[in-house]
C-alpha cells in the first residue's frame, strides 16, 4: 500500500481505499441453467467437433453428447446486450466467463431465467509488466554433448525403461499432445525445437498476445516433451505433434484461470488432441474466500477438475503434476490433480526417493493420488538461453511422464483412456501397495507395453 499521502483524513482515505479504480473491469462466471436455444445438433457433430476429435470418440466406443454441444449462442448475446463483454466459454460446464466494467451489470445476469448463478472470478490488476521487446537475444543456442545419446536427460529416460519403447519405434508419432501452461517463452528462436512438430498455438489469456512472449515455465516445460538433439536433450516424445495453449495469467493468481484452462481443453478436444499436459495448479488465490479446502478435493468442485475428469470421457488422456506443496503447511495435491480419471504425477529425484515439495494424497473421497511418480528434482530442462539446464518441480515430473504414456498409446493404440491408465497402474512398483506420497509408484513403460499386448490378446482386440 501507497502511504505517501499520510496528511489525509481517515475518513478521505477510507473513501479512497473503497472507490476502485477508475479502468477497473471484472469478469463473472456465469452458470447457465440449459441448452434448450442450441442451433447445433447431435446428428451434426461435424458443425463442432473435428472429424479427429469424432475418430477418437468412434475409436474408444465414447457416444457424443448434451455436454459436446456449444454454448447457446443467444444466451450469449442476451448477457452482451445487458453489458456483458462475452471473454470465453464452456461447453461441458455449461458456463461463459463475461467481462464488465461494473459490478452492477452482474446482478443485470441474474435476472435472465436462464442463468443459474453468478460468481466474480477476475478483477483487472493494478499493472501488467511490460514483455521484453528483443526477446530472442537472450537466446545463444549453446550446448555441450554429452556420451549418452539421450544427453542430459538419460536419468529421466531410462528410469522407465522410456529407452526400451523408443528402440522398439515409438517415439510419439501420431498423437497429438496439447500443453497448458504460462507461456512458451523464445520457443520460436531455440535450435533445440527446430525438429518439434507444433500443429498449432492459442492464447487463452490474452488473445492478442504473441505466445512465445510470456512466460518460460511453458517452454521448460515443453522441453522434457519435444527436445530432439541427440547427445544434448532429447524429450520423451519428440515426435509427437504439439499445441501449445496458454491458461495461466502470471501477471495474477484468480479464479478466471480456471476457466482460461477450461476453455484450452475443451480447444484440445475439439481439434482431436489425444493428451493433455499440464503443469498447473490452484488452491490459494488473491481473494483468500476463493481458496480451496482439503474437503474439496473431490475431483468435481474444482472447475478445472471437472473439466479434467470430463476430458476421459471424451477419450483424452490428462497429464497432471501434483503440486509443489508437500513442505508446506498445505502439502496437498493442488486442483486439477485431484480429477477423476487422470494421471497425477509426483516427484522423485534420481535415486528413486519422494521429494520433500511433492504433494501427496489421497482425494476426499479416498482414490489413490498421485498416480505416478518420475523425476521432478534436478530435472533435464532446456534454459532461457537455449541450452540445457535443470529445475525442480513437480511441473517437470508430469511432461517427462506423459511424453512416455504417448510413446505407450502410440505403441496400443487398441487401448482406450480407461485401459491406459489401468496399465499404467498396474507396470508401477508400487502398485500393490499404493500409499499417498508416491501412489502407485515409478512405471515400468516397457513392462506396461508387454502388459498392453497381453491384454490385446485375450480381448482378441
Amino acid at each position: 500500500m501507497n502511504l505517501k499521502f499520510i496528511g489525509l483524513s481517515i475518513l478521505m482515505l477510507a473513501s479512497a481505499l473503497a472507490a476502485p479504480a477508475e479502468n477497473t473491469s471484472y469478469r463473472y462466471r456465469v452458470q447457465l441453467k440449459d441448452k434448450s436455444q442450441t442451433t447445433y445438433s447431435l446428428d451434426r457433430p461435424q458443425e463442432f467437433l473435428s472429424a479427429r476429435s469424432i475418430e477418437r470418440r468412434n475409436r474408444q466406443g465414447l457416444k457424443i453428447d448434451s455436454t459436446d454441444l456449444p454454448v447457446c449462442a443467444a444466451y450469449i448475446r442476451q448477457l452482451e446486450s445487458q453489458g456483458g463483454k462475452f471473454i470465453s466459454a464452456s461447453k461441458w460446464n455449461n458456463t461463459v466467463l463475461m467481462q464488465t466494467n461494473s459490478e452492477q451489470t452482474a446482478q443485470r445476469f441474474l435476472i435472465n431465467p436462464f442463468v443459474e448463478s453468478v460468481r466474480k472470478v477476475w478483477t483487472s490488476p493494478d499493472s501488467v509488466p511490460p514483455r521484453p521487446a528483443d526477446r530472442k537475444k537472450e537466446v545463444d543456442n549453446k550446448w555441450n554433448e554429452q556420451e549418452d545419446i539421450y544427453g542430459v536427460a538419460a536419468d529421466q529416460i531410462r528410469m522407465h525403461r522410456g529407452d526400451s519403447i523408443h528402440k522398439a519405434g515409438f517415439r510419439g508419432k501420431g498423437i497429438e499432445i496439447a500443453v497448458i501452461d504460462a507461456g512458451f517463452y523464445n520457443v520460436d528462436a531455440m535450435k533445440i525445437f527446430r525438429h518439434a512438430h507444433i500443429l498449432g498455438t492459442k492464447d487463452f489469456v490474452n488473445p492478442q498476445s504473441d505466445i512465445y512472449a510470456e512466460h518460460n515455465h511453458g517452454m521448460k516445460v515443453f522441453s522434457c516433451l519435444a527436445a530432439d538433439a541427440p547427445h544434448v536433450m532429447t524429450g520423451t516424445a519428440p515426435e509427437a505433434g504439439f499445441w501449445l495453449l496458454r491458461s495461466e495469467d502470471n501477471d495474477s493468481e484468480q479464479l478466471a484461470e480456471e476457466d482460461n484452462w477450461a476453455a484450452a481443453v475443451e480447444f484440445a478436444d475439439s481439434v482431436g488432441a489425444d493428451i493433455v499436459n499440464t503443469s498447473l495448479g490452484y488452491f490459494s488465490f488473491n481473494d483468500a474466500t476463493d481458496n480451496y479446502t482439503y474437503r474439496e478435493l473431490d475431483g468435481h468442485t474444482s472447475l478445472m477438475s471437472a473439466s479434467a475428469s470430463m476430458a476421459a470421457k471424451k477419450g483424452m488422456l490428462v497429464v497432471c503434476s501434483a503440486g509443489n506443496s508437500g513442505a508446506s503447511t498445505w502439502k496437498k495435491i493442488t486442483p486439477p490433480a485431484d480429477a477423476e480419471n487422470i494421471l497425477t504425477v509426483g516427484a522423485i529425484d534420481a535415486m528413486g526417493l519422494n521429494a520433500p515439495f511433492s504433494s501427496v494424497g489421497n482425494t476426499t473421497d479416498g482414490r489413490v493420488k498421485p498416480d505416478v511418480m518420475a523425476i521432478g528434482m534436478h530435472t533435464a530442462v532446456v534454459g532461457t538461453n537455449g541450452g540445457t539446464a535443470y529445475a525442480n518441480g513437480t511441473s517437470f515430473a508430469a511432461p517427462v511422464f506423459c511424453g512416455l504414456a504417448a510413446c505407450l498409446w502410440q505403441a496400443c493404440p487398441w487401448l482406450n483412456v480407461f485401459e491406459l491408465i489401468d496399465i499404467i497402474h498396474k507396470a508401477s512398483d508400487r502398485y500393490a501397495y499404493p500409499d499417498n506420497i508416491y501412489g502407485y509408484g515409478v512405471t515400468d513403460i516397457w513392462k506396461a507395453f508387454q502388459l498392453a499386448r497381453k491384454l490385446k490378446e485375450e480381448n482378441g482386440k
